[in-house]
């Protein structure tokens, strides 16, 4: 049996926010009905137990998120999400009570992306708000700042500033340093990362060389079924088979996975995107 550490599963490719570090998708919008998304888990169960409800868009706009959780619970998959935080003071109750729920990460980083729209201590405190109340669900939950390096830097660290000033008024230090993050409070973290370019079949081919997690610990499912072999896959660029029509066993035995899988065995890149692809770098550091 192929197994995954973890499947990014896109609920919808809708988002209420334009941020400038993300390239959104020129796919058609949709979201993923209870009854299509229960035949697509059923799929995945046996290759993981962790669920990851995202890819591109906004999980928590999903009208049908309530459903969705249950079927993941009974299923038995530990879910994790990643959100902007903009819709968790109507989503908190339904992501704390909901037992397939493991952890929920908001990209921070969404407001200063937006150009600091609206003000941003009713937005951080509505998010350290969530946290906190997580926690004592016993869910975890990571603060993103992935925000660091690349020209917006200062505009950045003005806004980075103030979230750790506030982050600090609400988790008084000291913190707990790790490899993975900073430990706030229990069940709280902050994690740093570096701003980086999505792959695009239109940007500067960075060569062959290189090395890559997709398809080793991780594969990615649009919310129309697609399996693709990397999260960052953001249009379906490298189509691997629909997993409604094939199982995910067949997909992934297909001679355009075994050649990117070995391709990245070897140190190579096989596939157009993945030359393009700027995330890549982190592996050869």
């Amino acid at each position: 049996m192929y197994q995954l550490k973890k499947v990014y599963l896109e609920i919808t490719n809708v988002c209420n926010l334009r941020c400038d570090f993300c390239p959104g998708t020129r796919r058609p919008q949709g979201f993923l009905s209870p009854e299509d998304f229960s035949v697509l888990a059923q799929k995945l169960r046996p290759h993981t137990e962790y669920l990851y409800l995202h890819l591109m868009g906004e999980p928590l706009l999903h009208p049908q998120l309530p459903r969705l959780l249950d079927l993941a619970a009974g299923l038995g998959f530990q879910v994790n999400l990643t959100t902007n935080g903009t819709l968790l003071p109507q989503r908190a109750g339904l992501l704390c009570q909901s037992p397939a729920v493991r952890k929920v990460s908001i990209s921070l980083h969404s407001f200063e992306g937006n150009e600091g729209q609206g003000q941003l201590l009713p937005y951080l405190d509505s998010c350290i708000a969530f946290a906190r109340r997580a926690a004592q669900a016993g869910k975890r939950c990571a603060l993103r700042l992935w925000n660091l390096d690349g020209e917006h830097t200062q505009g950045a660290n003005f806004c980075n500033e103030q979230i750790l000033r506030r982050l600090e008024e609400a988790f008084p230090r000291p913190w707990k340093e790790g490899w993975q993050g900073t430990t706030l409070a229990p069940q709280v973290y902050l994690e740093w990362g570096e701003r980086f370019e999505w792959p695009d079949l239109n940007a500067d081919d960075q060569g062959q060389s290189g090395f890559c997690q997709g398809l080793r610990d991780h594969i990615g499912v649009l919310w129309d079924g697609t399996v693709v072999p990397c999260c960052l896959d953001h249009e379906g660029d490298i189509p691997l088979g629909s997993l409604y029509e094939s199982s995910l066993e067949d997909i992934l035995s297909s001679p355009r996975a075994r050649a990117i899988y070995n391709g990245f065995s070897q140190g190579q890149a096989a596939e157009e995107l993945c030359r393009r692809c700027g995330y890549r770098r982190r592996f050869s550091k």
